[in-house]
C-alpha cells in the first residue's frame, strides 16, 4: 500500500497545515469530475447489507466521518467521494471563532493516536448554513447524510449556553439531516460542565420544544465524554428517555492518559491540556457503549467514535451495541481507503 509511505512523509510536518494541504487537494481532484469518478469508484463499496435505517434516515453505510474534521462543511464533496456514508460537520457555534492557539494538534504515531485542543475553531453558523445551501443546491442528488454537531462559543457564559445551542439549531435546521449537541469537548472551559443533567435538561428541552413544533422534525443526539462515570452515565439515559432523544454519540476524546508506549507518554506529558483519541480511547469507549446499550436496551439507537481503525474495530463496537460508527483518528492513520476497507468487512453475502 502507498499510504503508509506518504504518511510517513507528512507526519513530518505540523499536522493542522497538513489537513489542509491533504484536503485542498483532494478538493482540487475532484473537481475535474471525471478524476472525481476514478476517486468515487476505487474508494466506495455498494452492498445491499451495508445499508442501514436509523432514526429514520437511510444510511447507504454505517461508516460516517467524526465531527471535528471538516468544522466548516468545506469537504462534502470529497468526503463523499471517499465512500463515507455519513459525515458530521462541525462543531459550530453561533459566531466565528479562531480556537486556542496553535500548535493545537499532536500525533502520537507510537499509539496511533492524537491530542487535540482545536478549542471549537469554525466559520460560525451563518457562514456553514451558506454553504450547506449552496452544497444542496448543487449536490441534489446526492445520498450522503449530513449531521450538525453544535456548540457554544467561548466566551458564553455556562448559564446562557442554551441560547448559542438554540441559534445554531434554528439556522442549521433546514441544512442538515440530524442534529448532535456537543458539550462533552473537553477544550472549551467549563464546557464539560454543561452534562450535567440539570444544564442538559435545559439546553436540550429547548431544543426539542422547537423541534417537535416543526412539521419535519430533525433527530436529535447528543454526543458525550468518555471519562463519565456509571452514576453519570445512568443519568444521561434518564435525560434520553425524558427528552426524547434519539440518540447519543459514545464517545468523545478522554482527558485520561494511558498509553503503551513510554514516548507517547513523555510526548503527552510535553503536550499538555487537551482530549485524546484514537487506540488509547478504544476499549473505554467500549465500555462506555457497552453500558449504554445494555441500560437503553434497544430504545434509543447509538453511534459510537472512538479508535475505529478497522473492519474488526467497527464489527466490535456494532457488536457492542452500536447502529453507526464514526472515524477520525483512524482515518489520519489509515488513510483514504479506511471506509472501503472498513465496509468490505461488513459486507455480508
Amino acid at each position: 500500500m502507498i499510504y503508509p509511505l506518504i504518511r510517513n512523509i507528512l507526519f513530518n510536518f505540523d499536522p493542522e497545515a497538513v489537513h489542509y494541504f491533504s484536503m485542498n487537494n483532494l478538493k482540487t481532484a475532484c473537481s475535474v469530475p471525471f478524476v472525481k469518478n476514478i476517486i468515487q469508484h476505487n474508494f466506495s463499496v455498494q452492498h445491499p447489507s451495508l445499508e442501514k435505517e436509523v432514526f429514520g434516515l437511510k444510511f447507504k453505510n454505517p461508516v460516517g466521518l467524526g465531527a471535528g474534521f471538516d468544522k466548516n462543511a468545506l469537504y462534502l464533496r470529497e468526503l463523499e467521494a471517499l465512500g463515507f456514508g455519513f459525515i458530521e460537520i462541525g462543531t459550530v457555534t453561533p459566531k466565528p471563532q479562531s480556537g486556542n492557539e496553535k500548535p493545537r494538534l499532536f500525533r502520537l504515531p507510537e499509539d496511533k493516536a492524537i491530542i487535540n485542543r482545536m478549542g471549537f475553531n469554525n466559520d460560525g453558523v451563518e457562514a456553514v448554513r451558506k454553504r450547506l445551501e449552496k452544497w444542496s443546491i448543487v449536490n441534489g442528488q446526492s445520498s450522503i447524510i449530513v449531521g450538525g454537531n453544535i456548540g457554544k462559543n467561548k466566551v458564553t457564559a455556562n448559564e446562557d449556553a442554551w441560547k448559542d445551542y438554540v441559534i445554531c439549531f434554528n439556522e442549521l435546521f433546514d441544512v442538515v439531516d440530524y442534529f448532535v449537541v456537543n458539550v462533552s469537548s473537553p477544550n472549551t472551559p467549563g464546557l464539560r460542565a454543561l452534562q450535567e443533567k440539570d444544564a442538559l435538561q435545559k439546553i436540550i428541552g429547548e431544543l426539542q420544544n422547537i423541534n417537535f413544533a416543526k412539521q419535519n422534525r430533525k433527530p436529535l443526539l447528543l454526543k458525550i465524554a468518555p471519562d463519565l462515570t456509571n452514576e453519570q452515565l445512568d443519568d444521561i439515559v434518564a435525560l434520553a428517555y425524558e427528552t426524547k432523544l434519539d440518540g447519543l454519540v459514545a464517545t468523545n476524546t478522554t482527558i485520561e492518559r494511558q498509553f503503551k508506549s513510554e514516548k507517547s507518554k513523555a510526548k503527552s506529558e510535553r503536550i499538555g491540556m487537551g482530549g485524546l483519541s484514537g487506540n488509547p480511547v478504544q476499549q473505554r469507549s467500549t465500555t462506555v457503549l457497552k453500558y449504554l446499550h445494555d441500560q437503553l436496551q434497544n430504545q434509543i439507537p447509538l453511534i459510537a467514535s472512538g479508535g475505529i481503525f478497522t473492519g474488526a474495530d467497527a464489527k466490535e463496537k456494532l457488536n457492542a451495541g452500536a447502529s453507526l460508527v464514526q472515524v477520525w483518528t483512524g482515518f489520519i492513520y489509515e488513510g483514504p481507503a479506511i471506509v472501503k476497507n472498513i465496509c468490505k468487512e461488513l459486507v455480508v453475502e
